[in-house]
């Protein structure tokens, strides 16, 4: 397998070497922690190594099934090399801690996933100011870059109103002011998008969800360029970051349907958003995929897919009540966090508490649906049941 291949080939043999693996398709899972040396000149030249890459050394380090998840993620999305993590978020703030320092200010997108904003508002303890930026800002970022700007932080779409960023404007003026950019890519995932290839520097990921899509396993991923990866991979090593050996499998396994699940998800979410936004009591549907949408046009320019996450927008007014009883009616959707399994969820999200002031000023309660692969006509019915007791509660 090369390059040249495509993402459909290489999303199902990237990581794998059956010659390596006694012929079997699937590389082993590797629980392991002590390494044994063959002798002292092999203990030393692995204590030699700061980035701990080239030999086995520790199962902290990574085992051979973890670097095959690693490899794999890397050749999907572009990268130099990547370091799995053992959650999503652990990717986020590892990735962040590799290039802030007392006294640096940085950078993050408005819209993103709200245990980010929690942690980057934790650094103020750190010495590290954050400044939270209206995601639709492109090139005009420039205006507020200061000389102790170390990081830009984007997540397009962003994680509850799904705003979509220019990355490429963005990475390039961060790149004439030597500003490192680091992109979330958990919504979309090489296989919709590939944000190294419009600039950025550094792409995580939340591999709980599309990339292992089975609801049931923990774990995050950082992909980087050639010039970010010995940061990146330095400071894992200091904070002891390390993924598990069933984690990391379930992640490589993900990845062989990813192509399949991801347009099956599309598929669902563009039949289900298209059939929400004329229902009674909505106003507005937020998902990129459908023509209207404030970020459409940036989506057909950056985007090859649309995953199966999208906001939902019910009129101004509605009360919790309402959005209570309709909640209470779904049987189909779970009421639960995360997304990216076979499973549809619904839950309320409140972008009031958490943006920037009058972010969401006039607007209405917010509903965030994941589409998944029960049949869209039992979605369809399962949400009008919904919709039918929310009417109820309304005047």
């Amino acid at each position: 397998m090369t390059a040249e291949h495509s993402l459909e080939t290489r999303l199902v043999h990237a990581g794998s070497d059956p010659q390596k693996q006694h012929g079997y398709v699937n590389p082993p899972i590797h629980r392991a922690s002590t390494v044994l040396y063959e002798d002292v000149a092999a203990m030393d030249a692995s204590q030699a190594d700061p980035l701990k890459r080239s030999m086995p050394v520790y199962g902290r380090f990574g085992t051979p099934t973890g670097r095959a998840f690693e490899a794999a993620l890397t050749d999907l999305e572009g990268g130099h090399d990547a370091v799995a993590t053992c959650s999503g978020l652990a990717a986020i703030t590892t990735a962040i801690l590799s290039f802030v320092r007392a006294g640096d200010h940085i950078l993050v997108s408005d819209s993103v996933y709200l245990p980010t904003r929690r942690f980057c508002d934790s650094l103020a303890g750190l010495g590290v100011e954050t400044e939270y930026y209206d995601p639709r800002a492109d090139k005009d970022i420039v205006d507020l870059l200061r000389p102790h700007t170390r990081l830009v932080y984007l997540e397009s779409p962003g994680s509850t109103t799904f705003e979509v960023q220019d990355v490429p404007a963005v990475t390039s003026v961060c790149r004439a002011h030597e500003v490192v950019t680091v992109i979330d890519n958990t919504w979309a995932t090489p296989a919709f998008h590939r944000p190294l290839e419009l600039g950025a520097d550094v792409v995580v990921h939340s591999a709980t969800k599309y990339l292992t899509g089975h609801a049931d396993s923990i774990l995050g991923a950082i992909v980087c360029t050639e010039d970010t990866f010995a940061a990146v991979r330095g400071t894992a090593i200091r904070l002891g970051q390390c993924a598990g050996a069933d984690d990391v499998y379930m992640g490589l396994r993900g990845l062989r349907t990813l192509g399949v699940r991801l347009w099956q998800h599309q598929r669902q979410a563009v039949g289900l958003a298209s059939w929400v936004r004329e229902q009674n009591g909505v106003r507005s549907v937020l998902y990129p995929a459908l023509p209207g949408d404030p970020g459409h046009d940036l989506w057909r320019r950056d985007f090859t897919g649309a995953a199966g996450l999208f906001g939902l927008e019910l009129e101004p007014g509605t009360g919790r009540s309402a959005v209570d009883a309709l909640l209470g009616e779904v049987r189909l959707f779970g009421l639960g966090h995360s997304y990216g399994g076979y499973e549809s969820l619904i839950v309320p999200a409140d972008p009031v508490t958490h943006r920037l002031p009058g972010t969401w000023a006039g607007r209405g309660p917010l509903l965030r649906i994941h589409a998944g692969f029960e049949a869209l006509d039992d979605l369809k019915e399962d949400l009008a049941r919904g919709f039918d007791a929310l009417a109820a509660h309304l005047p």
